[in-house]
């Protein structure tokens, strides 16, 4: 009988068809026959759940994921994110943010990355690119008397691509940034953000749908950016009207349908925690809005990521009609906790047991592997 490592590189590829991420990397380490087949990269990995992005680990600085679809911790070492906050997932790729109020976009997996301009200023009256270069980065008396620390998790508060950059050199990335969370966007080339002007106020959340950039603003008008000739919002349909207590509000596209998620809060031992989720369907044109009960047997995962949605009868270990959900906003009274709900018995439960392994410090970003 043949050795396993006699087999025909054919034939080994083939075997690579059927093998998730970390299972391609298992198979690789075999042998060096079997670790020639895996970096010829002939198949790409089985598609899996959304992986979770957590904190570096401070001895070692690698960074900590959690499987969905194994339910494992993995820790990665990869230097680019030494010391780096993420704030947003898109299509595969991190946006990352340093201490130096810096940001890269990243593929962590093939470590291809994008250096990002500098951020618009946090606010009108501060600018922290000015303020960096003139005190150190533990400063106390930094932009709003914000630490350089805080600020690195604030500047950001959601990031998101319109394509893979490893499909389309074209792609737009957009950016909800400072104190109001104003849109702004950056094409590989240019020099620095463009800021999108056309709201009074605050904006909510952004998605990419249709072809199109969405913002949708605390008093739940939808926006679309339009570029030309010169970036600005425009509504795109009248004031959708909720008469709700939710603290948070997301866009999502599922499978073609623009939604609108609403996240609910309460109170547990004096801390704001998550206890419920509503599925709307707004209609923009007739200002209809559709309540969704369930979601057809799939599960959305929402957070500072760019929209998934998966089929949940093709992961096993996949809740069908599941809300998988992480922290996106910086205000101190939203919910700072992760889980998963579920629309069919209106529960709530953790991602994993703490008791295994402990909650991450900082608060996670839904990823899905971007390995080829």
């Amino acid at each position: 009988m043949a050795a396993w490592s006699d087999l025909t590189n054919d034939v080994l590829e083939y075997i690579t068809s059927f093998l998730a991420f970390p299972d391609h990397c298992r198979f690789g380490a075999v042998c060096k026959n079997w670790r020639s087949v895996s970096k010829s990269r002939r198949y790409p990995p089985i598609p899996q759940l959304p992986w979770l992005v957590l904190e570096e680990e401070k001895e070692t600085r690698k960074r900590k994921f959690y499987s969905l679809s194994d339910a494992k911790h993995y820790s990665i070492e990869i230097p680019e994110l030494h010391g780096r906050y993420i704030c947003g997932s898109s299509h595969g790729w991190l946006f990352a943010v340093d201490i130096k109020i810096t940001g890269i976009l990243i593929n962590p997996f093939t470590r291809e990355f994008f250096e990002l301009p500098p951020f618009p200023p946090f606010c009108k009256d501060v600018n922290v690119n000015t303020l960096i270069e003139k005190v150190p980065s533990d400063y106390m008396g930094g932009p709003r008397d914000y630490t350089f620390e805080e600020m690195q998790a604030r500047i950001v508060t959601k990031a998101i691509l319109s394509h893979d950059p490893k499909e389309r050199s074209d792609f737009t990335a957009m950016i909800m940034f400072g104190e109001m969370n104003t849109p702004a966007f950056w094409r590989p080339g240019d020099l620095c953000w463009t800021v999108v002007d056309g709201q009074d106020g605050s904006s909510y959340d952004i998605i990419y749908f249709k072809e199109n950039f969405y913002v949708l603003s605390p008093a739940n008008v939808i926006y679309v950016v339009d570029f030309e000739p010169e970036p600005k919002l425009r509504v795109v349909g009248p004031q959708i009207e909720l008469y709700s207590d939710a603290l948070e509000q997301y866009l999502i596209d599922f499978d073609g349908n623009l939604l609108l998620i609403e996240r609910f809060c309460g109170l547990d031992e004096g801390n704001p925690i998550t206890n419920g989720f509503d599925v709307i369907e707004p209609n923009l044109e007739e200002n209809i809005l559709y309540e969704w009960y369930d979601i057809d047997g799939y599960a959305l995962f929402m957070g500072r990521n760019s929209s998934i949605f998966v089929n949940a009868s093709h992961f096993p270990t996949c809740k069908k009609n599941g809300i998988y959900f992480t922290h996106i906003t910086k205000s101190k009274s939203a919910c700072h906790d992760f889980g998963v709900y579920d629309m069919t018995d209106k529960t709530i439960s953790k991602l994993y047991s703490f008791e295994v392994f402990p909650p991450p410090v900082v608060l996670p970003v839904w990823l899905t592997p971007n390995t080829w």
